[in-house]
């Protein structure tokens, strides 16, 4: 994927967002996005301790990126479809982030059968 536009949604730390940026080299541009503050500021810490000079750490939330429209060649997105409450407004929000013929990239949970009231109100169950 050397010199592509990536989008990490839901960033966390960074983590992927530095992967992402040594497959995409240095012509690539990797813009990370979190909905928190302290997320976004470890996210900056881990990719400025790399020396990375290609990611973007910015903050907002899924269903508004703050990405131009058609910008991404890539979106990522490990693990945060599965927690948004409205999946269509997230696949639509990514198809406006996407160039023509872009890639979406996905790791996420997929539960096939309903979830007890007791286990979704269980955070502990969710984030491991």
């Amino acid at each position: 994927m050397p010199g592509k536009k990536v989008v990490d949604t839901r960033c966390g730390a960074g983590l992927d967002c530095i992967i992402a940026a040594n497959m995409a080299g240095a012509y690539g541009e990797i813009i990370g996005v979190d909905m928190t503050q302290e997320m976004v500021d470890q996210a900056q810490r881990n990719v400025a301790a790399t020396g990375l000079k290609n990611v973007t750490i910015k903050q907002g939330i899924f269903e508004e990126l703050p990405v131009d429209d058609g910008w991404a060649d890539v979106v990522i997105s490990n693990g945060a479809i599965n927690l948004a409450l409205d999946k269509d407004d997230i696949f639509r929000e990514l198809n406006w982030v996407l160039k023509p013929g872009g890639r979406l990239q996905v790791a996420d949970i997929v539960v096939d059968k309903p979830i007890p009231a007791g286990a979704r109100r269980n955070i502990d169950l969710w984030t491991g």
